[in-house]
């Protein structure tokens, strides 16, 4: 608890100015004045100061800064460019506590290891990377960094602590985010710590690939492993950014950046478990073209009605049909059913055409989900935990493909591949039942309406069926109404009257009586003006069953 007590005030320290600057935004001389417009430039300064922060502050707030590249729906553009440059690279812990770490979760290095590299080849914010060796094979050993955990639960404190303050600072809509969001970086950091959960993930999803020779997921060592050490297959390959290597080796980076999509609509439309940190970082090539896959710290699902939304959407982009576009995003809480449908089609409109190429089918996806972001933070909305990875997740594959294959085209690939799947013929038999469906309850309803019409109008001739209409807010209704009555009847009057006086007697006193109704005119005039109107719901009864009740 003292940890975190001084953790607060070096945050504080770190976090102050800025605040500060927030606050100004909004009351210029912070507890009063009016909010005062902010400049682009000033923004990326800030996001840039922010940034930086993040990084003082150490891995957990390195973490949380990743975290907030993904929520569009919680910071503006600026900073979301800037924090997408935070990169999980840091110097590695010194090897005495990690070997403290491995041996005391499995065991002596010296009797469990042939040989062990103790130099890392990575170092990340909560854990890094050894090669070793055992029974002739070549092994990944990731370990988690020595007492990361006393620091992570500060932190985590320390975010909590900060909430309530931070929400002074922000909007109504975004506190409820800011809210949601501490509680997902809790549960993400925790995963991302706990390696067995990345050992099962990381099995799930070679699994799911087993059979497909393009794909590569290295296997794990259960029996080496643990919560805090992951043992793995070391598996060599070229940085799939490296594009001169690539070429070098004669290989297709078209193919590749296919290859590298149609794994990702798999992982995401059809297995629902997908690998969620796709930087090249985390991406290689062997020599003969296989895609191998690293780090699945960062991982997520994606549930079935999730999966069909997706899938909507692409198919929605491929049809440029903004209506079905912004309707997929409504249904996956994306959007907001109160927001502009009008507005928000011109902006899925313009982000078409924007990114739309020479041939009509040729624009970018990652341009398009950018104009969402942005309209998104202008509403604001707020965006499901797994859903902002899934957007992540196709913002950065999108650029290692065209990193790939600059003239690649995002949209072609995942329709050609939905309709390979059967994807796109199911939602066109789906669509055919539902009319169909509809067409039958049309045709019942022909054979249900006539004798019910007929009765209806027997009834109407007969003088059976009165209209009763019902106000709600009853007494407010009549007393508004009764008030429109009287000062109807006063203006009447004083017209009247100021007519009288003039024909009778002065000009001078009937302008008085046209002075004296001035009032009343414009009291009655605000009374019809103000919003709200009468609200009445008519009621058709049969006289006749009204007279049994009574």
């Amino acid at each position: 608890m003292l940890r975190a007590y001084r953790r607060f005030f070096v945050v504080a320290y770190q976090f102050l100015p800025l605040l500060l600057a927030y606050a100004r935004d909004r009351k210029r001389f912070i507890f009063f004045g009016g909010g005062r417009q902010v400049a682009p430039e000033t923004s990326r300064k800030r996001a840039q100061s922010l940034l930086n922060s993040l990084l003082t502050l150490g891995p957990t707030f390195i973490k949380l800064g990743q975290l907030l590249s993904t929520r569009p729906d919680v910071l503006p553009p600026e900073y979301i460019e800037e924090f997408e440059q935070l990169q999980d690279d840091v110097p590695p812990a010194a090897w005495p506590g990690a070997k403290a770490v491995i041996e005391a979760d499995i065991g002596p290095i010296e009797e469990t290891f042939d040989e062990f590299d103790t130099d890392p080849i990575s170092g990340a914010s909560l854990g890094q990377v050894y090669i070793a060796e055992i029974d002739g094979d070549r092994v990944a050993v990731k370990v988690r960094r020595p007492n990361i955990e006393p620091l992570v639960e500060a932190d985590l404190r320390v975010v909590g602590w900060s909430l309530p303050i931070l929400m002074r600072f922000v909007g109504q809509a975004r506190s409820f985010s800011l809210e949601t969001i501490a509680d997902e970086f809790e549960k993400t950091i925790r995963e991302e710590m706990d390696y067995g959960r990345e050992r099962k993930m990381l099995t799930e999803i070679g699994e799911n690939f087993a059979a497909n020779e393009r794909i590569r997921v290295p296997d794990a060592r259960p029996a080496l492993s643990s919560d805090r050490v992951l043992t793995m297959e070391y598996v060599e390959g070229t940085k799939i950014s490296d594009v001169e290597n690539l070429d070098e080796l004669g290989l297709d980076r078209t193919d590749l950046a296919v290859t590298l999509q149609e794994t990702y609509l798999q992982m995401i439309v059809q297995d629902g478990v997908f690998h969620a940190d796709p930087h090249p970082g985390n991406l290689a090539v062997k020599d003969d073209g296989t895609l191998v896959f690293y780090d699945f710290g960062m991982s997520g699902r994606v549930d079935p009605f999730i999966q069909d939304k997706i899938i909507e959407f692409y198919m929605a982009v491929a049809a440029q049909d903004t209506d079905a576009i912004l309707d997929a995003l409504v249904e996956m809480g994306t959007l907001s059913p109160e927001a502009d449908r009008e507005v928000m089609s011109n902006v899925m409109e313009l982000a078409i055409a924007d990114a739309r190429g020479e041939d009509i089918e040729q624009y970018r996806v990652q341009q398009i989900i950018q104009q969402v972001e942005d309209t998104i933070y202008e509403f604001p909305l707020r965006l499901p935990p797994n859903l902002a990875l899934v957007l992540r997740v196709a913002t950065v594959v999108e650029g290692v493909c065209v990193t790939l294959d600059p003239d690649f085209d995002f949209i072609s690939v995942a329709t050609g591949y939905l309709r390979e799947q059967g994807f796109i013929e199911e939602s066109a038999r789906d669509f055919v039942a539902e009319r169909a469906q509809e067409a039958r309850d049309f045709g019942e309803s022909l054979v249900r309406v006539p004798p019910k019409l007929e009765s209806t109008l027997d009834d109407l001739d007969r003088g059976d069926v009165t209209l009763t209409v019902e106000f709600s807010r009853e007494e407010e209704t009549f007393e508004r109404l009764a008030k429109r009555i009287a000062l109807a009847a006063l203006l009447t009057a004083t017209l009247i009257s100021s007519s009288v006086l003039y024909a009778f007697s002065t000009p001078l006193a009937a302008a008085v009586a046209v002075v004296a109704s001035v009032p009343l005119a414009i009291s009655l005039w605000r009374s019809f003006r103000r919003s709200g109107g009468f609200n009445s719901q008519p009621k058709f009864t049969r006289q006749r069953l009204r007279q049994r009740e009574k």
